[in-house]
């Protein structure tokens, strides 16, 4: 038996020709419009891969010139030299003026100490001083007097050696004659013996020229013996001179004693020094910036060295990390490009002030040891210090110590 195929009716198509939208294949018509536009899509694909990779290319060349000029790192933090605010006494806080994050300027008074104990030393030692002053005075005025006393000794002793030297003169100037008139005296007496031995003039004669030669010898000694009174009264005289120059010596030995300002002296650094505590008892700004943190409070009782507050100086820098390999061709004075991280898309400049001497490995509490045979190389990093130029505004983008930041030195 054979099978037949069962044939389909063919649908008869219809009178004006055209096939009806219920017979259309969407799959087909799909296929059909995607086929008519994939020549647009590659068109349009490849305009918009053109467009990027221009701007790959643009964006790389920008970026492979600046780092080829540019050495970076965003191991960097904005920095600035604290300064810690101490006592040099041991007081009680009477007052603060200022608080946490308050702005300071340089002269500001920040704290006030107790200062009762301060002024009575003050008081003290101006007393002491004074007293000084007038001890001073006093012993100059008398220094002084025995001085012109002791002068007048000299002087009264000096004009009695005068007045016995010139007795001594005197004295010695009638000798000579007193010797002539013994000399004459005793020839006589020589030629009257030898006439009376002859017989030639009486006896009487002889007992006259015995009576003059013995008067002569007489006056012969009472000039010697003036003579050696009137040294003696010079020797004396000189004694005095002496013994009045010894005491002029000794009062103006008084009087440079008197005058010595060594007391004096000492009890004014005295009561300098009390002055200079007193004025410890207020403790100003010495910077322009900010209160960073307050760890004083009033009625607290500090000690000399204890910190009372951290000052933030406006004036900040940036410390960059760089590592050693991109040292070589960073100098001194080369621009730097700086982004921080709290502003967004600005773009600071600075200048390299200056390099480190030392690694930061260097600085560590226990430094790396590579003595020991087990050498691991690890390159180091370089402290870098950068300041802001001037175009910086300060008040618009205020730095604060800590933030993070990308540096970039132009190093060709």
């Amino acid at each position: 038996m054979q099978s037949r195929e069962i044939e389909k009716p063919t649908p008869a198509a219809p009178a004006n020709g055209s096939a009806r939208a219920d017979d259309v294949d969407p799959v087909e018509v799909e296929e059909e419009a995607e086929e008519r536009n994939a020549p647009r899509k590659r068109v349009i694909f490849g305009i918009i891969g053109i467009i990027v990779a221009i701007f790959v290319i643009i964006f790389g060349i920008k970026y492979f010139l600046y780092a080829r000029v540019h050495e970076s790192t965003d191991d960097a933090s904005v920095d600035a030299s604290e300064v810690q605010v101490n006592s040099k006494l041991a007081e009680r806080v009477s007052k603060i003026l200022v608080d946490t994050n308050d702005p300071v300027k340089k002269g500001q008074l920040l704290i006030v100490l107790d200062s009762n104990d301060e002024i009575a030393k003050v008081a003290q030692a101006q007393a002491n001083y004074d007293l000084a002053l007038a001890n001073q005075r006093t012993l100059s005025e008398q220094g002084a007097g025995g001085v012109a006393q002791a002068a007048a000794q000299v002087g009264g002793s000096q004009a009695g050696v005068n007045v016995a030297q010139a007795q001594v003169a005197q004295a010695q100037a009638q000798v000579p004659a007193a010797q002539q008139a013994y000399d004459k005296a005793t020839a006589d007496l020589q030629r009257t013996q030898s006439l009376v031995s002859t017989g030639d003039v009486p006896k009487e004669n002889l007992d006259a020229a015995r009576a003059a030669a013995a008067a002569a010898s007489a006056q012969l000694r009472a000039a010697n013996a003036q003579v050696e009174v009137a040294q003696s009264s010079a020797v004396a005289a000189s004694q005095d001179v002496s013994a009045a120059q010894g005491g002029l010596v000794a009062a103006r030995g008084k009087l440079a004693q008197s005058t010595d300002a060594s007391q004096v002296e000492a009890q004014k650094a005295a009561l300098d020094l009390a002055k200079q505590s007193l004025g410890y008892t207020k403790i100003y700004s010495a910077i322009n910036g900010y209160v960073g943190e307050k760890s004083v409070d009033l009625g607290q009782t500090v000690a000399p060295g204890m910190t009372l507050m951290t000052l933030i100086p406006d004036d900040v820098f940036v410390t960059a990390n760089f590592k050693e390999t991109q040292l070589g061709s960073m100098r001194p004075g080369q621009p730097v490009d700086l982004k921080v991280d709290a502003y967004k898309g600005q773009t600071f400049h600075g200048t390299v002030l200056s390099i480190n001497p030392a690694s930061q490995n260097t600085y560590a509490l226990v430094p790396a040891q590579n003595a020991t045979g087990n050498f691991v190389k690890v390159t180091q990093r370089i402290p870098v210090k950068i300041v802001f130029n001037s175009d910086y505004d300060k008040t618009k983008y205020p730095m604060r110590p800590g933030m993070s930041v990308e540096a970039s030195v132009k190093v060709r």
